[in-house]
């Protein structure tokens, strides 16, 4: 019955898009109730649908001709069905929430259709059945992720962060474009004889053809691919871009470090993966630059004082967890999907969950910055403990939901390493969930505990925003334990359906075909997550809270050249616009202008003058009077009967 409405799910934000962008502006609240009914009704088509395909293991998928060899079509399986029923709830949150964050504000309307259609592109995207028309969504996500970085756009570094979103990312696009022509090709290359119904750069045929591709393309394509997949992401190097994004409204924040764009990478990688297994070193790439990512962006979120950058920069770090979980996939086959997946959908919680408590506070207090604040639980008890909810999962306190699924991968790096694949991702990921609890309680305690720093307003948000914070907290705090064994099985086994043979793809790829069971982890491995989480809760409360037995001056100081560093954020805007921008690109442009106008231009203009000049001299002996003809003509018969009486007479000429 569901199934049969599946494109409903995309279909009703859309039709909620077109409403409010016409007839909000005279309605209450911006007409943002149609958003939050649009989407809260494509929550209950996934969940339908989750129930008639769960645990008979069915798969729903709908196609029709597009044009050539491509088609538009719906694919809801285990993957896609888990992302459905994740970016319809949050989102369904956010939405409400935000009928409270956003009240008075002139742009309301506006933003509720920009959010609408924010909504529509991501679930769009998730359930695309093929590469080309998931690309088409991925490019509505960034257009959308556009207009609402700069919402506020009358405000210049709002503005100036939505450009630097949109250009950052396009660097990635190009790249998966540039995959998916490659990919194209070779696939053209093979003049497969499809079945009816199927079509190139469906995910079915991408799949039946991985080993008939030659190995070196399918490294190729996978690094393509997987650039799209750093910038939409967020991984190093195009990471830049994130932090930046918090202009918007909190609100929009929370769509994009949580619930929309930001997972659509890892769920590109996902999506693709026995791609990515059968190219040799393909998933080392995603493993190792994940990793890295996860330490990056939580030594930086150590010193920032504006309390979404922390945000920000821890989601930076959590997405790079999940590339690192994908990537161990080297090792632990198709299993490292769940493992990955699960970190996704408890992080779309208590992400979420913290960029509304930020914005609850921010709505409150008036500022960003934690300096300004302390002691604002005293005020905002609701606001503060769902807060310390979404904390403690994020620091991966034992039984959170982010115990469960972040830990699970650091436990899976260690077993990557005892394959044999390297120690690298296991030594990144352990020391960033270290810094992630330390951060993460400096937040809480520099906010919450303590006396004011300043004369702020003191009151609690309304309910319409702190309902979507109570639910939030549960799933952050609740969800781990009981879906986790069932959900690495459901998701772990998604390309069984598609008859997916990754032991045919591992000799490909040059991966152990043994899997990591063989591997016992020694019981201090398992713990260490454990005492890392708490520990490092521990340090922050030593430093931080009402409590501190340590003051931060006693570790660091404004001189102190590696906090610098990472005020800074290792230089990288300096890196990225004064050298790379202004010298390197300013200055291949000038020389291909100087190209252009000396050598190419001066080339073209010098055979123009030239053939002017001659024609100009030619059209000297056009004079228009017929005597000088004549004239012409009987010299020139003269001199024609001189050659001739010549040659007769034997005389060479």
């Amino acid at each position: 019955m569901y199934q049969d409405y599946a494109y409903l799910i995309v279909g009703l934000p859309i039709l909620a898009f077109v409403l409010t962008i016409f007839l909000g502006w005279h309605l209450p609240k911006g007409g943002g109730f149609f958003t939050v009914l649009a989407t809260f009704a494509g929550f209950i088509l996934s969940f339908g649908i989750f129930r008639e395909i769960y645990p008979n293991d069915e798969i729903v998928h709908q196609s029709m001709h597009w044009f050539a060899s491509f088609n538009a079509g719906i694919l809801i399986d285990p993957l896609a069905i888990v992302m459905l029923l994740m970016v319809t709830f949050v989102c369904t949150m956010i939405h409400t929430y935000a009928l409270g964050y956003m009240e008075g504000d002139p742009g309301m309307a506006r933003y509720f259709a920009e959010a609408g259609l924010f909504t529509a592109a991501m679930l769009g995207l998730v359930f695309s059945d093929n590469l080309l028309q998931l690309f088409i969504f991925w490019e509505l996500v960034g257009l959308c992720s556009y207009l609402l970085i700069g919402f506020w756009y009358r405000k210049p570094s709002a503005a100036s962060a939505a450009k630097k979103a949109f250009l950052v990312t396009r660097v990635g696009d190009v790249m998966f474009l540039a995959g998916i022509v490659l990919l194209y090709t070779n696939m053209l290359k093979l003049n497969l004889t499809l079945p009816d119904g199927a079509y190139l750069l469906q995910f079915q045929t991408i799949y039946d053809s991985l080993t008939l591709i030659p190995p070196d393309q399918l490294t190729w394509i996978a690094v393509l691919l997987f650039g799209g997949a750093v910038g939409k992401s967020g991984q190093f190097p195009l990471h830049v871009w994130l932090p930046d994004a918090m202009e918007g409204p909190t609100t929009v924040s929370a769509m994009i470090h949580a619930a929309t764009m930001v997972t659509a990478g890892v769920y590109l990688v996902a999506r693709m993966f026995p791609l990515f297994y059968a190219a040799p070193n393909g998933l080392m790439v995603v493993a190792y630059v994940g990793a890295f990512t996860a330490l990056f962006a939580a030594t930086m979120g150590l010193v920032m004082f504006d309390i979404k950058r922390v945000l920000a920069y821890s989601t930076v770090s959590q997405l790079g967890y999940m590339m690192a979980g994908l990537g161990i996939g080297a090792a632990m086959g198709a299993f490292s999907v769940g493992v990955s997946m699960f970190h996704l959908i408890g992080h779309s919680f208590f992400k979420a969950l913290l960029f509304l408590c930020a914005g609850s506070v921010i709505h409150a207090v008036g500022t960003n910055d934690m300096r300004e604040m302390g002691g604002v639980l005293k005020h905002m008890k609701w606001t503060g403990l769902t807060m310390l909810a979404g904390s403690l999962t994020l620091a991966g306190f034992p039984l959170t939901t982010g115990f469960f699924s972040k830990d699970e991968i650091i436990v899976t790096a260690y077993e990557h390493g005892a394959m044999g694949f390297g120690w690298v991702p296991y030594i990144f990921a352990i020391v960033a969930a270290l810094l992630t609890a330390i951060y993460t309680f400096r937040l809480w305690f520099l906010t919450f505990d303590g006396e004011a720093r300043s004369d702020y307003h003191k009151h609690e948000s309304p309910w319409i925003m702190l309902g979507p914070l109570v639910i939030l907290a549960l799933f952050a705090l609740f969800m781990g334990m009981p879906t986790q064994e069932n959900f690495y099985h459901y998701v772990g086994n998604n390309f069984e359906h598609y008859g997916v043979d990754f032991e045919e793809l591992a000799v490909i790829g040059g991966h152990h075909v043994e899997h990591a069971s063989h591997v016992t982890e020694p019981f201090i491995i398992k713990i260490l997550p454990i005492i890392i989480g708490v520990g490092g809760i521990l340090i922050a409360a030593l430093f931080y809270s009402r409590w501190k037995r340590f003051d931060p001056g006693m570790i660091t100081s404004d001189r102190d050249p590696l906090r610098h560093l990472l005020l800074k954020r290792y230089y990288q805007n300096e890196i990225y616009t004064l050298w790379f921008a202004e010298k390197v690109v300013y200055g291949i442009a000038l020389v291909s202008n100087m190209i252009d106008l000396k050598i190419i231009d001066g080339t073209v203009n010098k055979i123009s003058a030239i053939s002017v000049g001659f024609g100009g001299t030619l059209r000297k002996v056009q004079t228009g009077v017929i005597q000088n003809y004549l004239t012409a003509i009987v010299l020139g018969l003269a001199v024609l009967l001189i050659l001739i009486q010549l040659a007769s007479m034997g005389v060479a000429i």
